[in-house]
């Protein structure tokens, strides 16, 4: 069983792994494959070797994987697994730059970026080689990152929310109390609100976190903040263009309101303003749950982002798993990536990483997001999917990341863009600025067709 230290590592790599890839990303989408990406796939004979590749993390973690792969071997006899662990930062380019031989049967993929990889024919589509059971217990808030163009080319094991966590015992001083579900949640209005009742009673006057550390024109400001978008109504890209969308008066509007918390915002420079109990409320995802809990105890409190008109929305999706886009062997792989996705495995991984199951038994299972359970409240969330941008709801919650090849420029760009509006640009300007960039990268793509 891993560390839940080193689990944990490996959850949180999906806010790395985009970021390090950005530049080999965005050099190489000019060119795509064929314009039916099966057929360089083969059904092979369902026996032999496979190679897999996974990211190469702490020994602990490492372990664990090959031994889930050791376990599937034991089980497949005529099926032996070639595991291949490489390093965050050459990952990318290694599955872009491979040649079709050089490709694995299997690949860990991160989650937004599955439509690039699918447009330059580095994974394929899956549907044809998992079961039908193993599809349908996929949750739709999985199902919506994994899928592109109708085709499902990847599967989960888990997945990822945001809340906003609390501290009881500050709230209580401050007479504020967290709602317990997206249909309660604040108002941005009703959210500043509770800021300054809460700066009333804090040192510094800055009760509010939202790990400003992390930096917002990394991979975390579009996980992040994109849901601010999202909640007002807009998304960021739409009809295949970002100007209309990313760059309209609810987007600044929204962007604007967002910005203005920045006077009762920590910065913490640390990451712990909230477990040292500087922050009464911090803004932040559900892998740091761990940290908190043993900080917090009885006293971490959790609920919805605020709503800035359109419901309360989450981002969600993470790292997952594919299958090669020229892999011989499809049958073979199909059968891995079945195993990966039984009970057994996504209990046993969730259960050490804290991460929320992406199959629909393991999430009703769990000892953490089932009913009743402690963060049954993410489940809830993560139930409630769009489950992509373009099919925005005012009473659904969990959205994925823009579902398009293009995304490398999408997340710098609006990074780019919320980074200055942060350190007090104009929102208007920059949110047009990075619609602008967004759409020319596009148009000199070919939209990606």
């Amino acid at each position: 069983m891993r560390s839940l230290h080193s689990v944990s590592e490996r959850s949180r790599r999906w806010l790395r792994v985009s970021a390090l890839s950005l530049g080999a990303v965005i050099m190489l989408t000019s060119c795509s494959g064929t314009a039916d990406p099966s057929a360089r796939v083969d059904a092979g004979s369902g026996t032999g070797t496979i190679t897999v590749w996974a990211l190469d993390g702490q020994s602990a973690e490492n372990e664990a994987i090959q031994k889930i792969m050791d376990d599937f071997e034991k089980s497949n006899g005529d099926i032996t697994i070639d595991m291949q662990f490489i390093p965050a930062d050459q990952f990318t380019t290694a599955l872009q730059t491979a040649s079709d031989e050089e490709l694995p049967d299997v690949v860990e993929v991160d989650g937004p970026l599955i439509a690039n990889f699918a447009y330059l024919n580095r994974i394929a589509p899956i549907d044809d080689w998992v079961s039908k059971d193993t599809i349908e217990n996929q949750t739709a808030a999985i199902k919506g990152q994994n899928t592109v163009d109708g085709d499902l080319y990847a599967v989960g094991m888990m997945n990822s929310g945001l809340a906003m966590w609390g501290n009881k015992k500050l709230l209580d001083a401050a007479g504020v109390t967290m709602p317990s579900s997206a249909a309660d949640a604040w108002t941005a209005e009703e959210f500043s609100d509770v800021l300054d009742k809460l700066a009333a009673l804090d040192p510094d006057g800055r009760p509010f976190g939202l790990a400003e550390n992390n930096g917002f024109s990394t991979e975390y400001g579009i996980y992040a903040f994109a849901p601010v978008l999202w909640s007002a109504g807009t998304p960021l890209i739409e009809d295949g263009r970002a100007s209309g969308a990313l760059d309209s008066e609810t987007a600044v509007e929204a962007v604007e309101t967002w910005a203005s918390w920045r006077q009762y915002t920590d910065p913490d420079t640390d990451g712990v303003a909230f477990q040292s109990g500087r922050v009464a409320l911090n803004w932040m995802g559900n892998w740091l749950y761990p940290a908190y809990k043993e900080a917090l105890g009885d006293d971490l409190v959790v609920g919805p982002l605020p709503d800035f008109g359109q419901g309360a929305k989450t981002g969600s999706g993470t790292i997952a798993w594919s299958m090669g886009g020229a892999t011989k062997n499809a049958t073979a792989a199909g059968a891995l990536l079945d195993y990966l996705m039984s009970d057994e495995v996504v209990n046993e991984y969730t259960s050490a990483n804290g991460a929320p199951p992406a199959t629909t038994t393991a999430l009703t299972a769990s000892a953490l997001y089932g009913d009743g359970k402690p963060l049954a409240y993410l489940s809830a969330q993560l139930n409630s999917a769009c489950p992509t941008e373009d099919t925005l709801k005012v009473d659904c919650v969990a959205v994925s990341r823009p579902i398009t090849a293009g995304y490398p420029v999408v997340t710098a760009e609006f990074g780019k863009a919320l980074s200055a509006v942060w350190g007090g640009a104009d929102a208007a300007e920059s949110l047009s600025a990075a619609a602008r960039a967004i759409d020319r990268d596009f148009v000199d793509n070919d939209d990606y067709k």
